[in-house]
């Protein structure tokens, strides 16, 4: 293992988090069985008294969840110096095989646990809880796969050799190799061009839609998902090269470096904040007719909806800059 302040915190974290879900889980269980906001039991009020404390403790949970996904991303580029032949992120990702499962995880994991704090924010504003019995069966289903990343994420740091030589960033997304990363990286890039500034200006038309008309809520989340995974692979194809000035760098990492302004975080954490608040929308808005809640998940979903608007356009800004204002051009054929 290789000793590092970061990535002893992010198991100590992930340990944590791990142990505070678990907890919650049962506790869920319980809820999903016994919660029935008009009866006056002493189990519901039981029930009521604990709701407060587990909600609480799985709000610091997720809100850990999601910091330690970038601090996950900043320690595997930080670590690729101790590495023979790392030059970012992928390379640190690549030493051995639980790096890449790991991420995606982390990945999958960031998006639930912001959808489920989007979900408590909105439960707790209503006085009857309507979206109790639904948020603690949430947790169910994310509780297996925080676990599954936690495990993934010890082996992977548990594993980890200084001596050991890995693939550069330029091996691991060439376009001569076979894989999905060098799929990604070989799509011809006036099609990938096409589709994601295409899909930008759809996604955002719905939304919208959706902001003015309150409706298409589930559209909006499908196209934002999959703008998400457009703008991965385009990230790939031809924002990053155009980064970079060469036609030859498809690396999704290396914008997190100091050499490119730290561009790779706003790009990053506007597609990610985005994607997850037009999720959160689309959740919360079959209660939008709740009762305790018709006042206020109109402008919960209204504040989602343009979140998800101005980080798009915050995104599609940033990757569009250095297209429109340098002079290197890829070839289009």
């Amino acid at each position: 293992m290789v000793i590092n302040p970061a990535i002893v915190a992010l198991l100590l974290s992930s340990l944590i988090i791990s142990s505070m879900l678990c907890y919650a889980a049962f506790f869920a269980i319980e809820v999903i069985k016994k919660w029935n906001i008009t009866s006056g039991s002493e189990v519901q009020i039981n029930l009521e008294r604990k709701t407060y404390l587990i909600s609480t403790i799985v709000s610091y949970a997720f809100a850990f969840e999601v910091m330690s996904f970038f601090l996950f991303i900043y320690t595997s580029d930080d670590l690729h110096n101790m590495f023979v032949g790392a030059m970012c992120a992928a390379g640190t990702l690549n030493v051995n095989p639980y790096g890449y499962p790991t991420l995606i995880f982390k990945i999958i994991n960031f998006m639930l646990a912001g959808v489920w704090l989007i979900m408590n924010y909105t439960d707790n504003r209503g006085y009857d809880y309507p979206l109790i019995k639904k948020k603690y069966a949430f947790i169910l289903f994310i509780t297996p796969l925080v676990l599954v990343e936690t495990v993934l994420q010890s082996i992977y740091f548990l594993s980890m050799r200084a001596e050991v030589i890995t693939s550069c960033c330029g091996a691991l997304f060439g376009v001569q190799r076979e894989g999905l990363l060098s799929s990604m990286a070989s799509a011809p890039p006036v099609y990938a061009m096409a589709v994601f500034y295409g899909l930008n200006f759809l996604t955002i038309a719905q939304g919208i839609y959706t902001q003015l008309k309150d409706r298409g809520f589930y559209l909006f989340s499908l196209m934002s998902v999959l703008f998400f995974i457009v703008s991965v692979i385009s990230l790939i194809s031809f924002i990053s090269p155009y980064f970079y000035q060469l036609p030859t760098h498809n690396c999704p990492f290396c914008i997190l470096q100091k050499e490119y302004n730290y561009i790779g975080y706003p790009l990053y954490i506007s597609l990610f904040i985005g994607t997850m608040a037009a999720i959160g929308a689309s959740i919360i808005a079959p209660y939008r007719k709740s009762e305790s809640l018709k006042d206020i998940i109109p402008l919960i979903k209204k504040r989602l909806i343009a979140t998800t608007l101005l980080c798009y356009i915050i995104f599609t800004g940033i990757a569009s800059y250095p297209i429109i204002f340098s002079d290197f051009r890829l070839s289009l054929p």
